[in-house]
């Protein structure tokens, strides 16, 4: 599949499972939501103290796979490498990764201070690759 064709799937299909890799070399997943940004690389919001950001520190290397809110029907797995950006320079990559994925926000000095006591980062993944590449 090519990387333009999966991140259109993401612009419409915002959850997904986001796959690391444990010090032992197993998967750790965790349900996320995701966004695309305007240069093409994958958003996701999680705060700094979770395992997922601690596995991408060490390699960031990760996997998503995106599906429906139905479960069934139209998915995708993209694979590529995150970039953790932290508070503050993470603000503004938060405001756009919600309006992308809920629009505008009722309060968004609340959202903002929100973001702060959660301690939230940002994942900029630049995707690699992209499939499924056929159906069956």
């Amino acid at each position: 599949m090519d990387l333009d064709e999966a991140r259109a799937v993401i612009r419409e299909q915002h959850r997904a499972v986001l796959a690391t890799l444990r010090d032992d070399g197993t998967p750790q997943m965790s349900p996320v939501l995701v966004a695309v940004a305007e240069d093409g690389r994958v958003l996701v919001s999680t705060r700094e103290t979770a395992i997922k950001v601690r596995n991408l520190r060490r390699d960031h290397r990760m996997w998503l796979c995106v599906l429906p809110d139905g479960f069934f029907g139209r998915w995708v797995q993209v694979e590529g490498r995150a970039e953790i950006v932290l508070l503050p320079d993470a603000m503004d990559g938060l405001v756009d990764y919600y309006r992308r994925i809920s629009g505008e926000h009722e309060d968004w000095d609340d959202y903002r201070a929100a973001m702060q006591q959660e301690r939230r980062v940002l994942l900029r993944v630049t995707l690699d690759r992209a499939g499924p590449d056929r159906a069956g």
